[in-house]
């Protein structure tokens, strides 16, 4: 562990997630804007431990705390008053926010690109809290912190993925360049039932959707559900026969391990749903949601990851988009992210939201290239969205 000072603040910087008290971590991210289960001390450790996101694969771990002392009656103590994750990359998958084409143009120009610094989940393409801070001064410190850190360590940038407004505002103050995507979210409007919320879609959409069900219907599926605890080891291993079937079936090796899920069965922080897919009582597909009920707006589903070992048409449809939002609706969870992407989503009431990423790139000429490039996307990005909102599957009005 690296410590030393900066203004206000004791600056450490770990290697390890067992040297960083998960108690005060996940303190900590509960008093953010959106702290999402994705951000808790035992996920990202088990990224760390399942050997998905270490050094042998590219991801070179610093953890980054800021302390403060606060006087006490009986003398000082030391508060946490910043942390994130800040990994040292030696390529861009796993990350959602693609930089092909940059990592391409230093090449091109006999420039060193990689490693680069990320603050990003890894794999996990969920919006949310990146930079854990009790106020906006510390925040504001952690992202001048990792610049400073980018800097010392010769890497040509420094990336935060999806991060919420508050994170934004503090890479903006800081002199990092901001990046917008989209992604397709489904809000619960207060619907009483399926069909409540199917009578709420243009007629088009309704139909479609319904002639989809009645396939996997005819096709004799049915689906188990199963939250928490009620997911038994056996469950699991059936899950991951699916994940890793869908990722070896496009020609890739699947990011995470067994071990990796394995450990989400131990954690009692984590809250997963699994929807099994059977016909006459034989397991043949599933899709794996995490669960978040300590959003401060409500409940918030994230569609994670799916599998089937035969095909159905229209499974993927049920297993991914209707059977989630279904029990969203039965369970009064205000929001279902459906992940990165998608356009196809909104035929499912998914509908567009921006999601945003900031930046610093090292090199001057290459950061004023970026940043004009950013301003011409961002007009590209905010026409998308404008046209999407006009093909809305909602009845107008």
């Amino acid at each position: 562990m690296q410590e030393y000072k900066s203004g206000d603040y004791v600056i450490r910087v770990h290697d390890s997630w067992q040297t960083v008290d998960e108690a005060a971590w996940d303190a900590l991210l509960a008093q953010q804007q959106t702290p999402t289960p994705f951000m808790q001390h035992a996920y990202l450790q088990a990224m760390a431990l399942s050997q998905a996101a270490c050094p042998d694969t590219g991801w070179g771990l610093q953890i980054v705390t800021l302390w403060s002392q606060v006087s006490l009656t009986l003398g000082a103590t030391e508060q946490l008053c910043a942390a994130t994750a800040l990994y040292l990359k030696g390529h861009s998958y796993g990350e959602y926010v693609f930089d092909w084409a940059w990592a391409d143009a230093y090449q091109r120009h006999g420039l060193r690109y990689f490693p680069k610094g990320l603050v990003a989940v890894p794999f996990t393409p969920v919006p949310g809290s990146r930079l854990l801070a009790v106020d906006e001064a510390a925040r504001l410190a952690l992202a001048e912190t990792l610049i400073a850190l980018a800097q010392s360590q010769d890497l040509s940038s420094l990336h935060l993925l999806f991060g919420d407004e508050a994170d934004l505002q503090a890479c903006a103050q800081a002199g990092m360049m901001l990046r917008h995507t989209v992604q397709f979210h489904w809000q619960n409007a207060h619907y009483t039932d399926f069909e409540d919320f199917l009578g709420h879609l243009s007629q088009e959409k309704r139909k479609k959707i319904r002639q989809e069900r009645r396939k996997v219907d005819q096709a004799g599926v049915q689906f188990r559900i199963l939250r928490g605890a009620e997911i038994q080891t056996s469950d699991w291993d059936f899950f991951y026969q699916c994940y890793e079937r869908t990722y070896l079936e496009h020609g890739n090796k699947p990011y995470l391990s067994r071990d990796f899920f394995a450990q989400m069965q131990q954690s009692p922080t984590q809250d997963w749903l699994l929807f099994v897919g059977e016909i006459e009582g034989r397991p043949m597909a599933c899709s794996l949601l995490g669960l978040n009920t300590a959003a401060p707006e409500g409940g918030v589903a994230y569609g994670r990851y799916w599998g089937a070992l035969e095909r159905v048409d229209c499974l993927h449809f049920e297993a991914c988009y209707y059977q989630p939002i279904a029990w969203c609706i039965a369970h009064g969870f205000v929001r279902f992210e459906g992940g990165a992407q998608g356009e196809h989503k909104m035929a499912r009431a998914l509908l567009p939201v921006q999601t945003s990423s900031a930046h610093w790139l090292s090199h001057p000429g290459f950061a004023d290239a970026v940043a004009r490039f950013l301003a011409q996307e961002g007009q590209g990005v905010q026409a998308y969205m404008e046209d999407l909102s006009q093909r809305s599957p909602l009845k107008q009005g």
